[in-house]
């Protein structure tokens, strides 16, 4: 592979809803400049960036992946990334890494909800974009419809620079309208436009068309105004010149046409992408960290190396393999760099380019480029590399917490072994993963952003390494506390053939607010306890606790005060006033009106306004309250509090209800109370599983 000057290179990422289209405009891209030699299909599972083995089977993106082309001496990138929202955190660790993006958009359907969502992620990291309407050749497409849904979601500043020639199965090309000429494809995808004049039957449009641009693009430069008022157009030259101003500046949001399954307009992109996309050198300043001082640093050779790693592959032969964007100077091959998080020291052996899961050598890679490296050792996704001397590191890319968690064991004590190495090489690609055990449950939970998410975890646990492992739902970590007070005495006796058991205690037990756990005051007076018993009462009383009362579950968020009791001199011990401790719980457990507590989860659901009513409709029934609605264009986001236990089969039924279209997170907020039907449901559940255990305290 050639090496290309900074000025030289394009880093484009393809971002869009799922099922829009940006493989297979990654195929033609890749088609289109020779980099394969034949167009690839997702239907066939032959598309380059569509390589692993779980994309394939549910021919879906699930992971974003890179590849290269050369077209007219310039090196294009292209990030190809998830459109559906359990594998949309990964486009946002992607977008890091390229310096402008193409928007797909479904000449159908329109602009859909991950639509908006992914242009929030270029909003965050202020990446000038190109919207792609694709689908062109579909039934019911409608380019005109589907560009009003753009502007509806997106502003004005979408304007044409294509229009469609020809509709549904009569797409053949498009007219360029800075050139105001037609470029006609054949149905072989061959990618090869033909230029011709425009026909008269698209004339009229594209006059209108034309002169909207025209317009568009003298309106953010006086000079070009002047000119425009003076002859009422500009010439070609101009209307080049200020729209690549303005397509860097984001002040116009170009528009183009294609048919990505048919090759349909793919070589009038790629010379949009050279022609008018910023190269990494032309992009502002990114803001770093240098010795603890915010610093702004433009990409450039002519600085020290300095590399960010933004995706990690665990590879089954290459072991790992690291992707990063080269932020400043001049990377060598067996480039010794410095891991700014852990201090480490890393040897760049064997740099490459990749198309897909190939990996290409390159000897040298130049400040904006994108390389990957195999087998760094102790370098992971967000990290920073460069000299020791300069000590930079950009910031890390924020992913949300995820949104659901499942139990995980393993099917044999063999796949136990090897679960731990398995799943930590996987939570090195994937940041949007968690896997934790639960301290109250002690189930090992693996969380993610979806249930589809969890499952392709466990299909590569099995495919790679070998391990196979059950999910399941989790156990919700219910919890026990009081609504009253309580005045008892615990008192242990227990008379044997040599030494006795005796302990005595009375307390005061009485609720603490939500989230307060446990409080032990001491108000003996008069040595009626000895003060070396008092820390086993206590602890009696904790264990106790921790076994819960009503249901199995940790009793939280009350308050013991120890005031009295007895001892004997010969006994007493530190294990007949735990005992006692215990049996003082149990007594005021008995009448301070016991209640469970259920995790409440702070959810907030994003779907189109159409299925608001359902969709609130469907959280009222969960017993969940809604706390706030905001409309964000086309999208109604819903904030809610609900219980844990009503959210288990929330994912599977908000796709039901909204045909896939919505999306939601949520986390932990607080504990509340259980309302009566369910608590005895659970209750009785608990006593169920119970039923024939042993008390250790009789």
């Amino acid at each position: 592979m050639k090496v290309y000057e900074s000025a030289d290179i394009r880093n484009i990422g393809l971002i869009g809803h799922g099922h829009c289209g940006k493989t297979s405009l990654t195929a033609g891209l890749l088609y289109s400049t020779g980099a394969t030699n034949r167009l690839g299909r997702v239907d066939e599972g032959t598309t380059v960036t569509d390589y692993d083995d779980e994309a394939i089977a549910r021919k879906l993106t699930i992971a974003s992946a890179l590849a290269v082309a050369e077209h007219r001496k310039t090196k294009i990138n292209v990030l190809d990334t998830p459109g559906f929202n359990t594998f949309i955190n990964d486009t946002k660790g992607a977008l890091v890494a390229v310096d402008s993006a193409l928007v797909m958009v479904d000449g159908v359907a329109g602009v859909e909800v991950q639509t908006e969502k992914v242009w929030s992620f270029a909003d965050e990291f202020e990446i000038p974009r190109v919207i792609v309407i694709n689908k062109l050749d579909r039934e019911r497409s409608n380019f005109e419809r589907a560009l009003e849904s753009v502007q509806r979601a997106f502003g004005r500043s979408a304007v044409p620079v294509q229009i469609p020639w020809g509709s549904e199965k009569t797409f053949q090309g498009v007219i360029d309208l800075v050139r105001m000429k037609a470029i006609s494809y054949t149905f072989d995808g061959d990618g090869k436009g033909k230029e011709a004049e425009i026909p008269a039957d698209v004339k009229d449009a594209a006059d209108v068309a034309h002169e909207a641009l025209v317009e568009m693009v003298a309106e953010g430069n006086d000079t070009l105004m002047e000119e425009f008022f003076e002859t009422g157009t500009l010439p070609v030259e101009h209307i080049v010149d200020g729209l690549k101003a303005a397509v860097r500046q984001r002040r116009i949001v170009p528009v183009l046409c294609c048919s990505a399954l048919h090759n349909i307009g793919t070589d009038a992109i790629l010379n949009f992408v050279v022609d008018y996309l910023p190269a990494p050198s032309e992009r502002p300043p990114v803001k770093a960290t240098q010795g603890g001082q915010t610093v702004e640093r433009t990409i450039r050779d002519g600085d020290s190396t300095v590399v960010f790693v933004f995706k990690t592959v665990a590879d089954a032969f290459s072991g790992r393999v690291s992707y990063f964007k080269v932020m400043s100077g001049l990377l060598k091959n067996d480039a010794n760099l410095h891991n700014a998080r852990n201090s480490g020291a890393e040897r760049f052996a064997h740099l490459s380019v990749a198309k897909g899961k190939a990996l290409d050598a390159v000897t040298e890679l130049h400040a904006g480029d994108i390389g990957a490296v195999a087998k760094l050792k102790d370098t992971l996704t967000s990290d920073t590399l460069c000299d020791k001397a300069s000590n930079i590191t950009y910031p890390a890319v924020a992913i949300p917490e995820p949104s659901i968690a499942y139990s995980v064991s393993a099917k044999t004590r063999q796949d136990e072994d090897r679960m731990g190495h398995a799943v930590h090489r996987i939570l090195e690609e994937d940041p949007a993963l968690r896997f934790y055990r639960d301290p109250q449950t002690k189930e090992f939970l693996v969380a993610g952003s979806g249930q589809q998410h969890v499952e392709i975890v466990v299909s590569k646990l099995k495919r790679r390494y070998g391990v196979d492992v059950t999910l399941a739902a989790p156990k919700i970590p219910y919890r026990e506390t009081i609504r009253g007070f309580a005045d008892v005495q615990g008192r242990h006796k227990k008379q044997t053939g040599g030494h006795g058991q005796f302990g005595d205690c009375k307390i005061k037990m009485e609720p603490l607010p939500r989230g307060e756990k446990f409080e032990f005051a001491n108000a003996i007076f008069g040595g009626s306890v000895p003060k070396q018993y008092i820390p086993a009462i206590e602890k009696g009383i904790l264990e106790a606790a921790q076994r819960g009362y009503l249901a199995g579950y940790p009793v939280v968020d009350f308050k013991v005060t120890l005031y009295d009791g007895s001892y004997h001199d010969v006994d007493s011990n530190e294990m007949s006033f735990k005992m006692a401790g215990r049996k003082a719980f149990k007594a005021a457990m008995a009448v301070a009106k016991p209640s469970l507590l259920e995790p409440v989860m702070k959810v907030e659901v994003q779907a189109p306004v159409e299925f608001a009513g359902d969709l609130m409709g469907d959280m009222n029934g969960r017993r969940g309250r809604i706390a706030g609605m905001d409309t964000k264009g086309g999208t109604q986001i819903i904030r809610a509090m609900v219980p844990m236990s009503e959210m288990l089969s929330y994912q599977n039924d908000l796709i039901s209800m909204t045909q896939g279209r919505a999306s939601f997170h949520m986390e932990f907020d607080h504990y509340d109370f259980v309302p009566q039907p369910q608590a005895e449901k659970i209750i009785a559940a608990a006593k169920a599983v119970h039923t024939g255990e042993e008390d250790e305290d009789e």
